[in-house]
């Protein structure tokens, strides 16, 4: 699919990610199931490296090291490695003894390194053409694993290949989004919130539990960073609680959602009880919006990159949130926006942006955009 504006951008004003284009049908795969998006377009930019036994040898171990970073080569991943092994022999089918290679691969010797010290004597455009190997053997199960996406990076590296030769293959986080800067920032900042707020929060508590039957808290499991489960809290904004494997988002006049819940979501005091999460460690006051597990499961299938906003800690507020793509997410293209966002804040980080952020949040018009 076609952008319009590179992630990463710099611009001071609103984020210049426009709107997309019309969503194309997606190719179907050779298994028969939809290609799930890819956010940013790979460049060809490479050339393959020469079809020597020995490098044949290595690669095969490389990309089956790849497929086995997440726990299990998948049927999928190991004809992918069979498929790009075939084309670089030349041949139309993958040689004998390196069939042979490939059933003998054990990843519990595998050394990256050791793999990779053939491989750094390659020249860069054919270094580069590995790491792209590597990206189709971690995108053939349409879906961006973070132990996969940690396995390139590691690959990017000891092939000694720099950041903006790879930018379309690995998403690089900003220095300083796990630092001690932004926890000091998420600590004051929450800190405060709940030493003043608690008056609100008790009044907010007493209406809930006047006003319709059930818990004060809502407790959801979702997806923290590196994809760890954790629980948000909320206040309870529905006359229901949703089984876990069954989670609809609130869409406008929203039948489950209770007047005073109206409210509460309208004005986002919903979601004062997570700055217990931040102070706990597990969340950030900026960072990627955590949704359900079950909303990732479904999505992390139809975008390539959807797992990628796991790089870093879950947030109250982010950077889709404040240019209005918050609330439903009730088709795809919505969805790709928000994602699109978070990647972008992934990549542009900084303190002086999570206050932009902040202050947005607070007097920007775009966040409570679907607030509902």
């Amino acid at each position: 699919m076609r952008r319009r504006t590179p992630l990463g951008h710099d611009g001071d004003g609103p984020s210049s990610l426009e709107p997309l284009d019309p969503l194309p049908a997606p190719p179907p795969s050779s298994s028969g199931l939809p290609r799930a998006y890819r956010l940013t377009g790979l460049r060809p930019s490479s050339a393959p490296p020469p079809p020597e036994e020995d490098l044949l040898r290595t690669l095969a171990d490389v990309l089956l090291a790849a497929a086995h970073a997440d726990g299990e080569i998948c049927a999928r991943e190991r004809r992918t490695v069979a498929r790009l092994l075939t084309e670089l022999a030349g041949g139309e089918k993958l040689p004998r003894w390196l069939d042979e290679h490939l059933a003998k691969f054990d990843p519990d010797t595998f050394d990256l390194l050791a793999a990779t010290e053939q491989l750094r004597k390659l020249p860069p455009l054919q270094r580069r053409h590995v790491a792209e190997l590597v990206r189709a053997v971690c995108d053939a199960n349409n879906a961006f694993d973070l132990e996969e996406e940690l396995f390139l990076v590691a690959l990017v590296l000891a092939l000694a290949l720099a950041p903006e030769d790879v930018a379309d293959l690995v998403v690089h986080a900003a220095a300083g989004i796990d630092g001690r800067g932004k926890r000091l920032l998420d600590v004051l900042f929450a800190g405060t919130a709940v030493a003043f707020g608690w008056p609100l929060g008790l009044a907010i508590a007493a209406a809930i539990r006047l006003t319709s039957p059930g818990p004060v808290l809502f407790k959801q499991r979702r997806y923290g960073r590196d994809g760890e489960e954790i629980l948000v809290w909320k206040f309870r904004t529905m006359r229901v609680t949703e089984v876990e494997d069954d989670v609809r988002q609130a869409s406008r006049q929203d039948t489950r959602v209770t007047r005073l819940g109206a409210l509460l979501r309208r004005t986002s005091l919903d979601e004062l009880p997570q700055f217990i999460n931040v102070l706990r460690g597990e969340m950030s006051v900026v960072g990627p919006r955590p949704h359900a597990v079950a909303h990732n499961q479904q999505y992390r299938t139809q975008i390539l990159e959807y797992m990628l906003r796991h790089k870093v800690k879950p947030g109250i507020t982010g950077w889709a949130q404040v240019n209005g793509w918050r609330g439903e997410t009730d088709t795809l293209e919505k969805m790709i926006q928000r994602v699109a966002h978070d990647i972008e804040y992934i990549r542009r980080y900084s303190l002086l942006f999570d206050a932009k952020i902040i202050f947005l949040t607070v007097f920007g018009r775009a966040t409570r955009h679907n607030a509902f």
